[in-house]
C-alpha cells in the first residue's frame, strides 16, 4: 500500500553500529569501574652471606696478610755488595752467612747510652754464624763460629776472623768463610745493635733464664738469678757480655743462639703473626734491622726467616765448631783454635747437605 505523504518510513534500513553490528542500547548505571591495582611495597631483605664467597673471602686474606707483612720487611731491607766475585763451587743446600755487627748507625747518644754500646765509631763483628738449610730434607743447622777463631785471612796472613770484617768488610769476612770451611756461601745477612734491640721490643720482649747473677758494666747489665721477660736493651747486654762470663766468648755465642731461639718462637707465634699491631711493627723492625747482599731477593728473606725458625725449633741443630784450644796464645793475642779433624768433618757434612751427620758433633 502506497504510504501517504508525511509519513515516515517504517520499513526502511536500520541504523548500523560499529563493525554493522546494531547499536547496543545504553547501559543503565554508571560504567564499572577497574579495581585500582594496589601500590607496590619494596621488601628490603638482608642478603644471607654464602659459605662459598666466605670461604673465598678467607682464603684471599690468608694469602695477602702474609705477602703484605713481607712487603713490610723487604721494602725496609739494605743492601750491601758483600759476595765476592770468585767462590767456591755451589752446593747443595742454602748458606746463609750470618753477622752480628757493632755497628752503631743511626744511634743518638741517648740511644747508645741506652743499650750502652759506647761510642766506638768501628765496625766489629760481635757474632758470626752460618745458618744451613738443607734440600735433603734434614735438619737445619745453625753454627756459631767464634769471633777470635784463629785462621787464615785471604792475603792477610793467619789473624782473628773478626779482623777480616775490620780490614775488607762484608766481602773480605765471606770469601775467609769460604776458604777455611770449603762452603759457598749463598747469602749474606748482617744485623746492628739497635736493629737487634729493636726486633727484640718489636716481638713484645723475650722470655730468658739466667742461672746466675749477672754484673757487667760494658754490656750495661745487673740481672737476677732466674727467669725474667727482657726488652730490647737487656737482650743485647745479654747477647754482648763476655768478661763476666767463666767462658768468654764460648759462653757468649751459646747464648746468642739461645736468644735467637726465644726471638724467633715469640715472632713466629700466633699470638704475634695473627694480630696486626704486633706483626706488622715487627715486620718493619725485622726488615729495617737488616742488610743482605746484591743477589738477595724476597723468596731469600723468606727462606732465611724459615730458615732461623726451623733452626730454633727442637727438630734443629745448634751448635759451635769444634774447639781444640779455647785459649791459644798467637801474635794476634789471646785466640780460639778449633778442633781440626772435627771441623773438618762438619764442614764436608755440610758440603754434602747431610746436616744430620751434624749431631754427633753438637754433642
Amino acid at each position: 500500500m502506497p504510504r501517504a505523504a508525511g509519513t515516515p518510513r517504517l520499513d526502511g534500513p536500520r541504523p548500523q553500529g560499529r563493525g554493522g553490528h546494531p547499536p547496543q542500547p545504553p547501559a543503565h548505571g554508571p560504567a564499572p569501574q577497574r579495581p585500582a591495582r594496589p601500590v607496590a611495597t619494596t621488601v628490603r631483605r638482608r642478603r644471607r652471606p654464602r659459605p662459598g664467597r666466605l670461604l673465598l673471602l678467607l682464603a684471599v686474606l690468608l694469602v695477602a696478610y702474609p705477602v703484605a707483612l713481607g712487603a713490610t720487611a723487604w721494602a725496609k731491607v739494605t743492601e750491601v755488595s758483600a759476595l765476592p766475585a770468585a767462590s767456591p763451587a755451589d752446593t747443595p743446600g742454602t748458606t746463609f752467612l750470618v753477622v752480628g755487627s757493632d755497628s752503631r748507625a743511626g744511634l743518638d747518644e741517648a740511644q747508645r747510652q741506652e743499650l750502652s754500646t759506647g761510642n766506638d765509631e768501628g765496625h766489629r763483628t760481635d757474632t758470626i754464624m752460618l745458618l744451613h738449610v738443607p734440600d735433603s730434607g734434614g735438619p737445619t743447622a745453625l753454627i756459631s763460629i767464634p769471633r777470635d777463631s784463629y785462621v787464615p785471612i785471604p792475603g792477610h796472613g793467619r789473624n782473628k776472623i773478626n779482623s777480616s770484617f775490620s780490614i775488607g768488610g762484608p766481602q773480605l769476612l765471606v770469601q775467609t768463610v769460604e776458604e777455611v770451611s770449603g762452603l759457598r756461601v749463598d747469602h749474606y745477612v748482617e744485623t746492628g745493635f739497635g736493629g737487634f734491640a729493636r726486633i727484640v721490643d718489636a716481638v713484645g720482649g723475650v722470655d730468658m733464664c739466667v742461672p746466675s747473677p749477672v754484673r757487667d758494666e760494658r754490656a750495661g747489665l745487673d740481672l737476677a738469678a732466674g727467669c725474667q721477660t727482657m726488652d730490647g736493651p737487656t737482650a743485647l747486654g745479654f747477647a754482648r757480655y763476655r768478661y763476666s762470663d767463666p767462658l768468654g766468648d764460648l759462653g757468649r755465642v751459646q747464648r746468642q743462639r739461645e736468644l735467637l731461639a726465644a726471638i724467633m718462637a715469640k715472632g713466629a707465634s700466633p699470638a704475634t703473626l695473627a694480630n696486626p699491631l704486633r706483626a706488622v711493627p715487627l715486620a718493619s723492625a725485622g726488615g729495617s734491622a737488616l742488610v743482605l747482599d746484591e743477589r738477595a731477593t724476597p723468596w731469600t728473606l723468606l727462606t732465611f726467616a724459615r730458615g732461623m725458625r726451623a733452626a730454633a725449633s727442637t727438630a734443629g741443630i745448634s751448635m759451635t765448631v769444634p774447639i781444640g784450644d779455647p785459649a791459644l796464645r798467637t801474635p794476634a793475642g789471646t785466640a780460639v783454635k778449633w778442633d781440626t779433624e772435627r771441623a773438618v768433618a762438619m764442614f764436608e757434612a755440610l758440603k754434602a747437605d747431610d746436616t744430620e751427620q751434624l749431631r754427633a758433633l753438637a754433642g
